[in-house]
């Protein structure tokens, strides 16, 4: 199976995601990551290399992800990019990849790079093109899914729970290679907070640790 992760910036899949990357890696199935933008604190070392990327290829080395898609597109500056051109990168990306499942950031978070991104990538998903997803999920991003303005439609609201006690150590393993994002307790995006979040959604279901998505869709 071809599974695709969509993430807004570089360790948002990790954050979201890197459990059920992780577990589908293991399993022999293919995992694509694409990062659709640059980072929002772009750092360079001596050679002018963008070390987010070095990072984020090292975190992606960890999960045993197959292939890396960088879009490059402005971190924070989204609303400069032509919508059609945004949309249409999306379309070629899954088009493609041709994936059967596919991951995207949840529509309520607070950075508006999400819900932009959400928003071209439901353009791409839609049951109109050749190759025709069956599943889309949303899932959470610590301090980007729980800090915006408290309401129901930016609630993230789980109904599929998957188990990644085996997966637990790569997700925080993964996240320690983004040595310029991750952070110390109590920030939301440190080990603590990766293995807490997991705790309280596994527990949720009765498991020890797991990651949680909302179902957008499933074709049958």
């Amino acid at each position: 199976m071809k599974i695709l992760v969509i993430a807004p910036h570089p360790d948002d899949e990790v954050l979201g995601c890197g459990g059920i990357i992780s577990r589908f890696a293991k399993e022999g199935h293919q995992v694509f990551v694409c990062i659709a933008t640059k980072g929002c604190l772009p750092l360079f070392d001596e050679k002018d290399n963008i070390i987010d990327k070095k990072e984020c290829l090292e975190a992606h080395k960890i999960m045993g992800v197959k292939d890396t898609i960088f879009l490059d597109f402005p971190a924070a500056m989204l609303e400069t990019v032509p919508r059609n051109e945004l949309n249409k990168a999306f379309i070629e990306l899954i088009q493609k990849v041709k994936p059967e499942e596919v991951y995207i950031p949840h529509k309520g978070d607070m950075h508006i790079d999400h819900k932009m991104i959400v928003d071209a990538c439901m353009v791409a998903l839609r049951p109109r093109y050749e190759h025709i997803v069956k599943r889309i999920y949303a899932y959470e991003t610590l301090s980007e899914t729980d800090w915006d303005i408290p309401n129901t439609v930016n609630a993230f609201i789980p109904n599929v729970y998957v188990d990644i006690v085996d997966e637990i150590n790569n997700k925080v393993n993964a996240m320690k290679a983004y040595k310029h994002q991750i952070c110390k307790c109590p920030n939301p995006r440190s080990k603590e907070g990766i293995v807490s979040l997991a705790q309280h959604r596994g527990m949720t279901v009765g498991m020890k640790y797991a990651e949680s998505f909302m179902l957008i869709r499933d074709i049958k």
